[in-house]
Order: structure tokens, then C-alpha cells, then sequence
């Protein structure tokens, strides 16, 4: 009998407990049972065989005529055994054998595992461990590859990163502030004389059309056309300011107001030049008047453009380190903390004139020439083609096209600098008033001073244990309420605690807890929710209520005194169409404290918990300035935001009336050259028609800088 060890070992069919078999066992047992199957089959062949050899024999028959051959050996059994054993095992590797026919035939086992399940399962695990998972399989019996059946999805591609503006070569505040200056003080001398110059040969015109004799000019083309040359070549000296400018713009592959208006001086010279050298010319007079203007008017240009950036870069340069500066966010304009790194290469892009002219002027230009052409050469009339593209070009070149950035912008800089602020040209206007909204916190709508404690409860505890709690949920918020407490606690000779857990809750308060306990600070509001019995005979609107372990501790009583400032910012912001989004911690800081305290604050953007938080973390970040604030308050802070969006508004409605003033004169011009009406395009009312255009660019310039 076997060990009780022995038979736990074995179940009771006599196959081992725990199940495992190797590969060379089960082929073993398999290949050595069919082996003995087949060898039983033979065996039993031969045993019948042998059975009548081992029987007595017969008498032999008689002999017959012929000899019979001698009898063969009988062979051994032993050897014949195994000739039939070794073509067994022959034929059973060379023939495939049926895997269904073989599990039939083969014994069951008490857990039944076929043999194609054993092999397989064994040549994957081989595979997967030495090749990779991905790598075709083969099957046992087959060449063919497997398909991969199972489908493997790629991880998810990593969101893009937003695209950080390139920051170009920075130069120094103070330098740039500095070369503009000189700049502008070589400019804004050539204003004067140039406009002098140009309105001594209009007031002449002007004095003719009125019957007015005057010596040396009325009925001498020959004298009028000399003069004329002489103011142009005055002017144009003067102005040379706007050549460089033209020719800079060119060399950019820009086309602007004042490439036109020194094309337009140049056509009139030559016009001047061919009056006095061709007889066959139409007695017309030249159009040099109207180009001294052209220049005038974007010498003018030129200089507000230089006073208006070194306004900007003198602001700029007071402080290496501002306090604040203004960026732009998905939600609007934002002030943050932050350098001036940036500012110098987003002030030096270019306005949004220069893109609009560039894209239209071209064809103005053109279509001159063409129009001259066809006006001149197409009515056999070769003689008059400097005249009438003089006449087209100047028409052309309207007066407010080189002033419709140049005029607000320096408005804009000059207000902006009076108030310790600096906008980084068009690209930060732009930018931060596209979205006409505002980011403000507590410190904005109530900077300190203006948010005062008017009394102190405490129910059954410390007033300095009080406060130290307060004081400590007032700083981990974050909020305003963080300078009154940090006042009242160093009145109290108290010390901050540490605030573990903490959050804050949308019915307007926080929680956190220390030393163990749970504290709550918040409207009354926010306590009754949380479970804190109140008494009946407080009634606080703008209290602040601190409760331990669900029992009232202490009641502030806090007042919000609205200012000034902060009054006259909101409603800038209402009349500039600007959307205040509130991004206050402090809970009693609401649209509905903010309606009572200021007379008309608009409509305000009130989002949720998260997303107040959320901003109001913004102001700790560092992006590139669009602004820079050396003030405290929201009043500088608006005034930066209305402006650049007035500024814009005026850029935009200039250049657009600008560019189609300029389109209207040149066909005008063209067909009354076209018809030889050039009494109905005289000089004198081609310069009525271009300052006409112009007025309304001049009223939107001054309309920039009053908000």
C-alpha cells in the first residue's frame, strides 16, 4: 500500500492532483500509445500466421516428374517483429496524421487538452518572447502569415502648444525714446514752411478765381509754371523726410500714402517742366499746388507718427521694472505682473494702414498710369499725359491716407503718457481691446483704503484666536479682505496659522482646517447652508462670519466705501462698450454690491467659482506686455483698454474712408480728363475735394483721445 504522501498526489483516476503536465510528457504518453496500439495490430498478424505452422503436417505427396525446389527457412519471428515494428514507425512520420482521427483513436484523459492547443499555446509563448508582438505569425502545419485580428489603437497625440510670438532683437527703452525724440525735432520743423509754401501758389489760384489780378502770375504760364517748379523743389527738400519714408516702405515691398504723395510731386515737376517746353500742350494749369499739399500733409504725418512713439517710449522707459502691464487673454485684456521684455518689438510692428494700403494703393498707381495713358495717348493727345497723370495721381494721393494712423496714435500716446501709461504701438492696442472685455479683481474695484472694519463679535472665544483664523483664511484666499485682517491681526499681536484642505465654495465663503479643527469663513449666506445657527438680531449685508466646528465664533462687520476713480473707470467702460469680467475672491464682492456702491457700472460679467479663480490667478502671470501701468487703480487700467480701442476704431474707419477717397478721386479725375474738363478739375477744387476727405479723418484723430 502506497504512503498516505503518495496518495495525495494522485486523484482517483490516477492522474497526478495538481494537473501538470509538460510538452514531452503528453507526447510521450501519446506517441507511445499509438506506437503500441499499431505494434499489437502486428503482433496479432504474426500469431495468426504461426498458428498452422506449429500444427503436425501431412504426409508429403508422392513425387513427381520433376524435382521439387528445396524448402525456403522459415523466418524468425523475433526479426520479422521487428522489420514490422520499424515500417510502422516509418509510416506514421511519413504520412500526416487526421487530428480528429487521432484524438478518437487516442485515450481520453481526465481532462481532456488536444495536442494542436499544447503545441500552439507552447510556439506563441516562444514567439512572444523572442520576437515582438507585432512581427507576422506563421501556424505550425502552414506557411501562411496570420493576421493580426486584434486592433491596436495609438496613444493620442499630444495637444500642440501654443504658438509663442517670436520676441525680436530688444533695444533699450531709453535709446529708442531718444532717437525718436531727435527725430521728431527734426520733422516737426519742416511742417510749418512746407504748409506756407504750399499755400502761397493755392491762395494765388484762389485770388484768379476771383477775378483777382495779380502781377507776374495772372496770364503768365511761363512764370506760373517756374514758380510752381521753384515750391515744389522747396517743398519737397523740406519734406524729404517723406521720400525716405517712401523709399523705406518700397524696399518692404510696401506701397503707402507717401510713396503716392512724392510720385504725385515728381508728376507735377515733369508737367511743370512740359508746359514750359511743349507747344502742343493743353493750356491747363499744372497741379503743383496740390502736391505741395500732398507732401505738406504727410510731412505732417511723419512727424505725428515720431511724437506719438516717442510719447510711448519715454512713458516706457521710466521704470526698468513696472509694476503692472496689460496682456491680452482668451477672455480679454488682463493685468498682470511682468517685464517689458517684448514691448519694443510688438511697438515697432506695423499699423494696420500699412497692410490695407498696400493691398489697394497698387492698383491706384496703376490704374493712374493707365488712365493717363487712356486719357492722353488713346485720343491722340501724347502731349498732355503728365498732365492728366499729375491730375489722377493727385487725386489719388488723398491727404488723410499718410495721417489716418499717425494722428491718433500720437492723440493716444500723448493722453496715455500724461497718465503713467504706454500701449506698445498698433499690435498691443489691437490685442488688447479686440475682445472689448476686462479682467478685474478686488484690488481693482476696492484698492486698499477703501474697505474698512466697523466692528468685531466674538461668541465665547478669544478675540486674538479670532482673528488669527480670520487673518488666515483672508491670506490663503487671496482675496481683498487679506490687507484688513493682516492690519486687525497685527493690532492683536497675533501670528498666522497654518490652513490645511483648504477651498472655496461657490455660496460665497472657504473652508480649511486647523490644528484639527474645521473652520468656515464666509457670508451669512454661505453659514447657514453650511449648518451654522446664526443669531436672529444680526443683519450684515457685507459681513464677514468665521465659525469653528460648525459654532459662530466672530462677525465682522465690513464696509466697502466705493471711489472716485473707480466710479469714473466704470463708466469709461460703459461708454466705450467694455465688459467688465468679475474675478473676485471676496465673497461679498457681487454685481449686486457693485450696483449699489457705483451710480452706473454697466453690465458685468459674473462667471462661476472655478473660472473667478482661475482669473484672478491670471494676474500672477508673466506674458508678453501689450501695455505697461505705473499706476495703481482700475482708472489707468481702463483708460489704456478704452483708448487702444478708440484708437482702433479711429484706424480703422480712417484708413477704410482713406482708401476709398483715394479710388473716388482717381476715377473722378479720370473721366473729367477723359471729357478735357479740366475748368471743372481745376487745382484750387481738386484741393477742396481732398481736404474734404480729410475732415473727417482730423474729427475721429481728436475723437481718440476723449473717452
Amino acid at each position: 500500500m502506497a504512503p498516505k504522501d503518495e496518495e495525495k498526489l494522485y486523484d482517483e483516476t490516477g492522474v497526478p492532483a495538481e494537473g501538470d503536465f509538460s510538452l514531452e510528457e503528453i507526447l510521450a504518453e501519446y506517441g507511445g500509445s499509438l506506437e503500441q496500439h499499431m505494434l499489437r495490430d502486428v503482433e496479432r498478424e504474426l500469431a495468426e500466421e504461426a498458428e498452422p505452422a506449429s500444427q503436425p503436417e501431412s504426409p508429403a505427396p508422392e513425387p513427381q516428374e520433376k524435382p521439387a525446389p528445396p524448402a525456403e527457412e522459415p523466418p524468425d519471428p523475433a526479426l520479422e517483429a521487428e522489420r514490422l515494428r520499424q515500417e510502422a514507425r516509418d509510416k506514421l512520420l511519413a504520412q500526416a496524421v487526421d487530428l480528429e482521427k487521432l484524438e478518437k483513436e487516442l485515450p481520453r484523459a481526465p481532462r481532456p487538452i488536444s495536442l494542436e492547443e499544447v503545441v500552439g499555446s507552447t510556439v506563441d509563448a516562444v514567439m512572444e518572447e523572442q520576437e515582438p508582438l507585432l512581427r507576422p505569425r506563421r501556424s505550425l502545419f502552414s506557411r501562411r502569415k496570420l493576421e493580426e485580428t486584434e486592433e491596436l489603437f495609438a496613444a493620442p497625440a499630444p495637444e500642440p502648444e501654443p504658438e509663442i510670438e517670436p520676441i525680436g532683437p530688444e533695444r533699450d527703452l531709453r535709446d529708442a525714446a531718444d532717437d525718436w525724440r531727435d527725430a521728431y525735432r527734426r520733422q516737426r520743423g519742416a511742417v510749418v514752411p512746407a504748409l506756407l509754401i504750399a499755400l502761397i501758389p493755392t491762395v494765388l489760384l484762389a485770388a484768379e478765381r476771383y477775378d483777382v489780378t495779380v502781377p507776374y502770375w495772372s496770364g503768365e504760364p511761363g512764370v506760373q509754371s517756374i514758380f510752381l517748379l521753384a515750391c515744389l523743389a522747396a517743398v519737397a527738400l523740406l519734406c524729404r523726410s517723406v521720400f525716405a519714408k517712401a523709399a523705406a516702405m518700397v524696399h518692404r515691398r510696401r506701397c503707402t500714402g507717401e510713396l503716392l504723395a512724392a510720385l504725385s510731386a515728381l508728376a507735377a515737376a515733369a508737367d511743370c517742366a512740359a508746359r514750359l517746353l511743349l507747344e502742343d500742350r493743353t493750356p491747363a494749369e499744372p497741379y503743383g499746388a496740390v502736391a505741395c499739399l500732398a507732401l505738406a500733409a504727410a510731412q505732417w504725418g511723419v512727424s505725428r507718427e515720431s511724437r506719438g512713439m516717442y510719447d510711448m517710449f519715454r512713458a516706457a522707459a521710466m521704470d526698468d521694472d513696472p509694476p503692472y502691464l496689460v496682456t491680452d487673454t482668451e477672455k480679454g485684456a488682463c493685468k498682470q505682473r511682468g517685464a517689458v521684455p517684448g514691448f519694443y518689438t510688438a511697438a515697432m510692428g506695423d499699423d494696420l494702414s500699412v497692410p490695407l494700403q498696400t493691398a489697394l494703393l497698387p492698383l491706384v498707381l496703376v490704374g493712374s498710369l493707365v488712365f493717363a495713358g487712356l486719357s492722353s495717348l488713346g485720343q491722340g493727345r501724347g502731349s498732355d499725359f503728365l498732365l492728366n497723370w499729375s491730375a489722377i495721381l493727385a487725386a489719388g494721393a488723398n491727404l488723410s491716407l499718410p495721417l489716418c494712423w499717425s494722428l491718433p496714435w500720437s492723440r493716444l500716446a500723448r493722453h496715455l503718457q500724461q497718465t503713467g501709461c504706454a500701449v506698445a504701438g498698433w499690435s498691443g492696442a489691437e490685442k488688447i481691446s479686440r475682445r472689448r472685455a476686462m479682467i478685474v479683481t478686488d484690488g481693482d474695484l476696492f484698492p486698499p483704503g477703501t474697505i474698512q472694519l466697523n466692528g468685531v463679535k466674538v461668541f465665547g472665544e478669544e478675540l486674538s484666536r479670532a482673528v488669527s483664523y480670520a487673518a488666515t483664511m483672508a491670506r490663503a484666499a487671496g482675496c481683498g479682505l487679506e490687507r484688513l485682517f493682516d492690519g486687525l491681526l497685527r493690532a492683536e499681536l497675533g501670528r498666522y496659522e497654518t490652513a490645511d484642505e483648504f477651498s472655496f465654495y461657490e455660496e460665497g465663503g472657504y473652508s480649511a482646517a486647523i490644528h484639527g479643527e474645521s473652520v468656515l469663513l464666509g457670508t451669512a449666506p454661505f453659514m447657514r447652508k453650511m449648518g451654522v445657527r446664526l443669531p436672529g438680531d444680526i443683519n450684515l449685508k457685507t459681513g464677514i462670519f468665521l465659525a469653528v466646528d460648525r459654532q459662530l465664533t466672530a462677525v465682522f462687520a465690513v464696509k466697502y466705501q466705493p471711489s472716485e476713480n473707480v466710479d469714473f473707470a466704470l463708466r469709461m467702460m460703459r461708454r466705450s462698450h467694455i465688459t467688465p469680467i468679475l474675478a473676485s475672491r471676496d465673497p461679498n464682492i457681487t454685481p449686486a454690491l457693485l450696483k449699489r456702491k457705483f451710480s452706473k457700472q454697466g453690465k458685468v460679467e459674473f462667471p462661476d467659482l472655478t473660472a473667478r479663480v482661475a482669473l484672478s490667478e491670471a494676474e500672477h502671470d508673466r506674458d508678453l506686455p501689450r501695455a505697461l501701468l505705473f499706476r495703481e487703480g482700475l482708472l489707468p487700467y481702463a483708460e489704456t483698454v478704452a483708448g487702444s480701442r478708440r484708437l482702433c476704431k479711429a484706424v480703422r474707419r480712417g484708413t477704410i474712408l482713406s482708401i476709398l477717397g483715394s479710388m473716388a478721386g482717381a476715377l473722378l479725375s479720370f473721366y473729367l480728363v477723359f471729357q478735357g474738363a479740366y475748368d471743372l478739375l481745376s487745382p484750387l477744387a481738386l484741393e477742396v475735394f481732398l481736404l474734404l476727405w480729410t475732415l473727417p479723418v482730423l474729427l475721429m484723430a481728436d475723437w481718440t483721445g476723449r473717452y
